[in-house]
């Protein structure tokens, strides 16, 4: 029987709870990559660290350096009730999309307390849980949440409760501009020792600037998944980054590093298959039947069971070959999500 590919129950896969890493390899490098052959139909595993040999002189890497802020605040209403607040997408000075929990007796003109002497005023509202803050310091809003402000870790981590190591670990080592409230995850891989290889060996590295908000993230609510909406999120191409996707040899292998870059990419590249410089917003949902402009190699982690990265990556290296794959994933022991294992699409 052919499934149906544009209904969610075709994404579901079974895990068991002992896969899903709570913790990432040490060193970065020693976790497991799965190589996927797309025309040969084939999964080879190596070593991380090992993928250094497979790049050769003129290769390159398209890295995200988004930085992971402290995203997760908690405050207290005029009542002494006590919410969570998650901040999205910066809109502006002191403006913030927020989604809050509990959201439903928080209303537009009231205004929230924190730790620190900050405050915030809701100056809007929308559904599923998602605010409009004012934060009353803006100015020191950056230093507040390093002190204040908790990882966002996701909950399928320890139950998102943050420790110290999480301050490191759940960053990647090239992250320079902040703004992200989820981890670029499959660039959590790269220790130093492996980018220097890399450099030694003359495989570039190439870097845009995607700020992973929720939209990678919301669960896809409807039965087809075509109705699902994604959230804007805000990716950046500086002039080095056009210059070098736009010099991209054919003969040479490049991998885009993660589905936020691959994103990202597929976002901007025009008719001619080229890019532009500047600040952009998207909200691309690419599912099977989607014709990629641009990638042609793709590292990502293993995703959740009916999740928009999951029908990503169908869409890139076929449904029946990554199905297969992620059910020989879960036969090997590899290790699942965000800290876990890697999975290089050829």
């Amino acid at each position: 029987m052919t499934k149906d590919l544009f209904s969610i129950d075709a994404y579901h896969y079974d895990l068991p709870e002992e896969l899903i890493a709570q913790h990432p390899c040490s060193p970065r490098h020693d976790s497991r990559l799965l190589i996927v052959d797309r025309k040969k139909e084939s999964f080879r595993e190596i070593r991380f660290m090992d993928l250094c040999d497979e790049m050769q002189e003129g290769d390159s890497f398209v890295f995200n350096n988004t930085k992971v802020i402290p995203a997760r605040l908690f405050a207290k209403r005029s009542t002494g009730a006590k919410i969570q607040i998650f901040l999205h997408r910066h809109l502006g000075q002191a403006d913030w999309e927020v989604l809050v929990k509990p959201a439903r007796k928080v209303i537009v003109g009231e205004t929230l307390f924190l730790d620190g002497d900050m405050e915030a005023e809701v100056i809007g509202a929308a559904d599923d849980g998602v605010r409009h803050l004012r934060f009353s310091q803006p100015e020191r809003l950056e230093e507040f949440l390093h002190q204040h402000g908790q990882i966002p870790l996701p909950h399928y981590i320890r139950g998102g409760q943050e420790s110290p190591e999480d301050r490191e670990n759940y960053q990647t080592l090239y992250a320079k501009h902040s703004g992200a409230v989820a981890a670029p995850t499959a660039g959590l891989h790269f220790s130093e020792e492996m980018l220097q290889r890399l450099r030694e060996k003359k495989v570039y590295q190439t870097e845009v600037t995607l700020h992973v908000g929720l939209g990678t993230f919301k669960p896809v609510q409807s039965d087809d998944i075509r109705q699902h909406n994604m959230h804007n999120e805000l990716f950046i191409l500086d002039e080095n980054a056009v210059r070098e996707l736009g010099q991209r040899d054919p003969n040479r292998r490049q991998i885009v590093v993660g589905t936020t870059s691959c994103r990202a990419l597929e976002s901007a590249v025009d008719s001619n298959g080229m890019f532009h410089a500047g600040s952009y917003e998207t909200d691309i949902f690419i599912y099977p039947g989607y014709q990629f402009r641009y990638v042609e190699a793709l590292l990502t982690n293993f995703h959740l069971p009916k999740s928009t990265l999951l029908m990503l990556i169908s869409a890139f290296a076929g449904y029946d070959l990554v199905m297969e794959a992620y059910r020989y994933a879960v036969k090997e022991r590899f290790r699942f999500f965000s800290y876990g294992d890697a999975m290089l699409l050829l």
